[in-house]
């Protein structure tokens, strides 16, 4: 299997709605050429059930509704990348803090809930499969640490939380039969959790191919503490591991965005400088531990947003998104200085050096 050099630019609608504009080599090109050309083989892209409010308002991040993702997987499929479909059984963001039950399916519960996430998935790759765009990866559920579809599928509830997933897989298994199944957690130098999380599971055997780790170096720890964990888990389970989403700043400078996450105690603890030779450097040695994995099993490794331009309106969320998801986190742009293009919409270092990772 070809090494996954991937990227999620699930953002990237309404980045070009709102002006952006992008740059190899002095020369302005579609994005989706720009990451090919520069070796990136696998899309992957988030799905959200329903993220309007009741007035028909998008809550924002990139209105990830069907047809934005369908669109999207359309234009990487046209120039020659396969797809890693992120479902998220969420009408907005689904992570560790969050796993928000689509609205439609707020008064639902036990095995009708198991029946709608089987006839929703179903539904959604149909469709995926019906325009001649079915992944290659399909992921169910986002960062699923502590479970998906609170409360009946918390981590908690762990027999409810193996038969929705059951469902998922199920519907995905009957309609795209060749996709690999990906499971996505969190924090992925965090060995204790892996280990934790993954027996809790095995009395329910269930049915999946790789296990999707996130790791930002500056939340996370050292890429050595990534591979450990990484050969651990691949090994005990004999499954192969991908980096589902990392990051790293090429610039301390806001960018004049609110909501940056990343400034000097960030770059202070992933020991890489907040530059573009800095960025590019990280991605090369993670790359490489991850090519390292024992037993060929580290797969790949998907950058996040590397497409996130400094467009202050960019936000994480809308107005209607912030108050659907009564998050205190200002509702800024925050990932505009850990992209893989300048502000200007110049591809970095780090990506025009990808060919040679």
């Amino acid at each position: 299997m070809q090494f996954i050099k991937g990227m999620d630019v699930s953002m990237i609608k309404e980045l070009e709605n709102h002006g952006a504009s992008y740059y190899l080599k002095g020369n302005k090109e579609d994005i989706f050429s720009i990451l090919k050309e520069c070796s990136v083989n696998m899309i992957r892209l988030r799905l959200w059930r329903d993220p309007y409010s009741s007035d028909g308002e998008s809550y924002g991040g990139g209105t990830n509704d069907l047809e934005t993702t369908l669109e999207l997987a359309r234009r990487a499929k046209e120039n020659g990348m396969q797809v890693l479909l992120d479902i998220h059984y969420s009408d907005f963001w689904a992570d560790p803090a969050k796993q928000v039950k689509p609205k439609a399916w707020s008064k639902i519960s036990g095995a009708e809930l198991e029946g709608t996430v089987y006839g929703y998935t179903a539904l959604v790759l149909k469709e995926f499969k019906k325009n001649d765009l079915i992944p290659e990866m399909i992921q169910i559920g986002n960062e699923i640490t502590k479970g998906l579809l609170w409360p009946d599928g918390h981590i908690d509830r762990v027999s409810n939380m193996a038969r929705l997933l059951k469902a998922g897989i199920k519907a995905a298994r009957h309609v795209c039969p060749e996709s690999k199944i990906v499971l996505h957690l969190d924090f992925g130098t965090n060995n204790e959790l892996y280990r934790d999380w993954f027996k809790a599971l095995e009395p329910y055997n269930i049915d999946y191919d790789v296990i999707g780790m996130s790791y930002y170096p500056h939340w996370n720890g050292s890429i050595k503490e990534l591979v450990d964990n990484m050969n651990d888990i691949s090994k005990r389970y004999d499954k192969d591991v991908i980096v589902a989403e990392t990051s790293i700043g090429y610039t301390l400078d806001d960018l004049g965005c609110k909501g940056i996450v990343y400034g000097e105690n960030e770059e202070k603890a992933t020991g890489y400088p907040a530059s573009q030779e800095g960025q590019a450097k990280f991605l090369k040695d993670l790359y490489e531990a991850v090519r390292g994995v024992s037993d060929n099993h580290g797969i790949g490794v998907f950058y996040w947003e590397p497409e996130w331009l400094p467009i202050p309106d960019c936000t994480w969320g809308s107005p209607k998104g912030c108050d659907y998801m009564h998050d205190p986190v200002e509702a800024g742009n925050a990932m505009a200085n850990q992209a893989l293009f300048d502000k200007n919409g110049n591809a970095n270092e780090a990506l025009l050096a990808l060919a040679g990772m």
